[in-house]
């Protein structure tokens, strides 16, 4: 399957914590694809911690607000298969 991009973000923001192994994997997949994006520690910030479950529906990190668009608790795969459900990725 193409991962290429069909258009970048505007805004992108992850919820996550340092030692999470999904958060890591998320954050290098970003790096990769020179994507920009914000971060927030959920572990070390309350409010972060709040919306993160507030927009998501879920405790578990990493959450990814594309756009205004939430994802929680995913791996690369769903990731993937969630930019290309709204455009991002052929």
């Amino acid at each position: 399957m193409s991962l290429q991009s069909l258009k970048t973000p505007e805004s992108v923001v992850l919820y996550s914590r340092p030692l999470c192994g999904w958060c890591l994997e998320a954050k290098a997949w970003l790096d990769a694809r020179g994507w920009k994006y914000v971060t927030h520690d959920t572990g070390a910030d309350a409010v972060a911690c709040e919306r993160a479950i507030r927009i998501s529906g879920t405790t578990y990190v990493p959450v990814i607000e594309v756009d205004g668009l939430v994802l929680g608790d995913f791996d690369t795969q769903q990731l993937e298969a969630f930019l290309r459900q709204h455009g991002y990725l052929a």
